[in-house]
């Protein structure tokens, strides 16, 4: 169910949320708790395509020191989130747009065909699992909370994908979403697309309830191609 404020704002845009990058990390593990919140300030806008990546600032902002921050940077630049330029740090990668619609190109065929193996090898429990987290997802919707909302989304996409039973297919899709995520995040911001990809949502849970896997992977493809599309229409705006 939609919130009163979400109708009443159904075209306008939606402000990024507080992604949380000034509290301290803790000191377990502290080269993958950097990465992954690096990742989220690339897919939440904190850094942009292109921004430079200040050391000095981000351990001071992290609160880590820099051994663990430059190790995080390389396993971000094996994910081709950011670029190491030889003795001048590192950015974030811009994509081209003709990057962007490969890569969706590719992710919503691996999606597609996720959801058609998923839809004859998920047990009930893992469906019962998506609606769970379908229903969470909904929540964050009506409250406006699109950090959570997106955190949900991924983890919805990823449980039809590890139904799918397919390693080999899990990791090229975790490779390609991984460039993308930034940018599904952002197709997002706009409070009709917003509402669209709901309306999507609920289509493919039913077709999991179903187990029609034709109507799944039609439905998942459909809906990245459609966050391509706006991503691309966003870029012409703004060019």
């Amino acid at each position: 169910m939609h919130s009163v404020t979400l109708n009443a704002v159904r075209d306008t845009l939606i402000h990024p949320p507080d992604n949380g990058a000034a509290q301290p990390i803790s000191r377990q593990a502290l080269h993958h708790a950097v990465m992954d919140r690096l990742r989220k300030m690339i897919t939440e806008g904190a850094l942009l395509p292109g921004a430079h990546l200040n050391e000095r600032a981000l351990c001071e902002q992290l609160g880590v020191s820099r051994t663990p921050l430059r190790e995080a940077l390389k396993m971000l630049a094996v994910e081709r989130l950011i670029e190491l330029l030889p003795n001048r740090g590192a950015r974030v990668v811009t994509l081209s747009a003709s990057d962007i619609a490969d890569a969706f190109e590719l992710l919503s065929g691996l999606e597609a065909l996720a959801g058609e193996l998923a839809c004859e090898r998920m047990t009930q429990a893992e469906i019962d699992e998506i609606q769970a987290l379908q229903s969470a997802m909904d929540a964050c919707h009506a409250n406006g909370d699109l950090s959570g909302y997106f955190d949900f989304n991924q983890r919805i996409h990823d449980c039809i994908n590890a139904a799918a039973r397919n390693p080999a297919l899990t990791q090229m899709y975790q490779s390609v979403n991984r460039r993308l995520q930034a940018l599904r995040f952002r197709s997002n911001l706009h409070a009709g697309k917003w509402e669209q990809a709901i309306d999507e949502h609920s289509a493919m849970l039913r077709a999991l309830h179903q187990r029609d896997g034709a109507a799944l992977g039609r439905l998942l493809r459909g809906h990245l191609m459609v966050k391509c599309a706006t991503v691309l229409a966003s870029m012409r705006a703004a060019a």
